[in-house]
């Protein structure tokens, strides 16, 4: 047994989160929930991310106070997650108190440890607004891709770090005019004096995360900000810094470590120590490429800095876009389904694998209704769906929902036990590679070599004149469905259990052998799993 870090890119709540952002938060959830199926020690951790300039920017147009704001968006987001079933141990919020101690106690240390230091700076500065304009605070040209609507921190299109000085026609995000620079000062992450040591780590990570930082580590790592003049965030702890709080960007990505601590506090466990500070522990990380820089060089220069032996990033399965239509799903530009809107056309569970399905790891992927559909309507009803019913339906009405004993053992019975066993053990090893998208359909393909062979071997017609042979097939079609249920669980958790107390099985852990649900348990009368829905495209 092996120990687990799951985490998520912790979603900034400035809006309702759309399927793009929910990518993520399910990828970790199905993680989690597959890793403790298979008999693992597991932590999985996220949160709301609610500081910021956006946030800001936000209040103002709605008026409100930025805590009244993410305390509703907050509260929308965990009512969200509850309706795709994404149950992670700790989902939390950067305005947790716990999470604001952790922060400003870190950067204290990296003081102390000499990777802070302080410096005059030019900054845009609003004259109309009386305010300067850090990061999302302004928005122009990126001067490395010409992208139109790059922000002042990062840029969208080619996932460049920015400052807001190296924008091309910047312009104020509240109204629209042309900042001036102004002098002001920082704090600084000495980013620069651990680039030998960032070179080396990156060097263990994905190649797909190695090429997308070939040009950001060929350039040279530069000094990171830390502090910004914005008024919603945690106040910096540095000596003279009363009237600056922390980038949220380098706070958020601590909140991996708050986390824990919040749980450990909540349940009485040691858990930061057996998890964060054991260098057998594996930590994997689900975000979308843009935010890489952040997770691969920014997180690990902190925690290397820290002086702490924290666990480094060891597996950043990070995905390209998923594409709606030619264009990428975008809060800012609102482009692409949203949480609500997905809801009121199907349940959480059908999203869930229809996202997992989707997910863009080695490519972008575009989604569309007509996929969803077939996905929804053809997948799971008529596949998954129609095979489970008609079996333990045959089983109610033939054999008085006993699962029979296995009696009359033939070559087509081996065949596919052996089949389904082995689509189990692809499923358990794609998992474990992270390819995440080939893992989840693997359910969907145990019962079409189910219906196959149930089909084919014709239970109904020899009930009558080979009651042993109809017994045995309708042993081993039991047997796939336990399996099934298995593969599905992390997928649709909520659908796998329901199946599972129908089918009497306790839990749904990884079956070691093909007979799972033993001849002589008595099955409960099955109700359909899945129902079609009617899309309008």
């Amino acid at each position: 047994m092996s120990r687990y870090l799951v985490f998520s890119a912790w979603p900034y709540i400035n809006s309702e989160p759309h399927l793009g952002t929910l990518l993520h938060l399910i990828s970790a959830d199905y993680y989690a929930r597959f890793l403790r199926s298979v008999g693992e020690d597991v932590i999985s951790v996220s949160g709301s991310d609610e500081h910021g300039t956006p946030i800001e920017v936000e209040a103002i147009k709605q008026h409100k106070n930025p805590k009244d704001l993410t305390d509703e968006m907050h509260k929308n987001i965990l009512e969200i997650l509850n309706a795709f079933s994404v149950e992670l141990d700790n989902y939390t919020r950067t305005e947790n108190e716990v999470h604001k101690e952790f922060v400003r106690d870190f950067y204290l240390q990296l003081e102390k440890n000499g990777y802070v230091f302080k410096q005059s700076t030019v900054q845009l500065y609003c004259e109309k607004d009386k305010i300067f304009l850090p990061d999302r605070l302004v928005v122009g040209k990126c001067p490395y891709c010409g992208y139109e609507k790059a922000n002042g921190d990062q840029c969208d299109n080619c996932g460049r770090l920015l400052e807001p000085t190296l924008l091309i026609e910047p312009k104020c995000a509240i109204c629209g005019e042309k900042p001036v620079k102004k002098e002001t000062y920082h704090w600084f992450f000495d980013l620069p004096k651990l680039s030998e040591e960032i070179s080396e780590y990156v060097k263990t990570l994905d190649e797909n995360v190695q090429g997308y930082l070939k040009s950001m580590l060929s350039e040279g790592l530069k000094p990171r900000s830390i502090t910004r003049d914005n008024r919603w965030g945690i106040p910096a702890p540095f000596k003279g810094a009363e009237n600056k709080t922390i980038y949220v960007w380098m706070e958020a990505v601590l909140g991996y470590l708050s986390g824990v601590v919040e749980l450990e506090r909540k349940t009485g466990k040691n858990l930061f120590e057996s998890f964060w500070l054991d260098p057998e522990a594996i930590s994997v990380y689900f975000i979308g490429k843009d935010n890489i820089p952040f997770h691969a060089i920014i997180l690990p220069a902190l925690l290397m800095a820290s002086k702490k032996g924290y666990n480094m990033p060891k597996k950043i399965a990070s995905t390209e876009f998923i594409l709606f239509g030619q264009a990428k799903f975008s809060k800012s530009q609102h482009i692409g389904v949203w949480a609500s809107d997905a809801l009121r056309v199907a349940e959480g569970e059908y999203w869930r694998y229809a996202i997992l399905a989707l997910r863009p790891e080695r490519g972008d992927s575009s989604f569309n209704w007509q996929d969803f559909d077939k996905m929804v309507n053809s997948d799971l009803n008529d596949k998954v769906g129609n095979y489970i019913h008609r079996v333990l339906m045959f089983l109610n009405d033939r054999f008085g929902g006993v699962v029979p004993a296995n009696e009359s053992t033939s070559k087509e019975d081996e065949d596919f036990s052996k089949s389904v066993m082995a689509l189990q053990e692809d499923f358990i090893k794609l998992n474990y590679d992270l390819k995440i998208k080939d893992a989840v359909k693997k359910f969907v393909e145990a019962a079409e070599l189910g219906n196959q062979y149930f089909s084919s071997q014709e239970p109904w017609s020899k009930i009558k004149s080979d009651k042993p042979r109809a017994s045995s097939i309708l042993f081993n079609a039991v047997q796939s469905i336990a399996h099934i249920g298995f593969m599905m669980y992390p997928v649709m958790p909520k659908k796998a259990t329901k199946l599972a107390e129908t089918i009497k099985l306790t839990k749904l852990s990884k079956p070691e052998k093909w007979e799972t649900i033993p001849s002589g348990t008595k099955i409960g009368r099955p109700e359909p799993l899945f129902q079609k829905i009617v899309i309008k495209y």
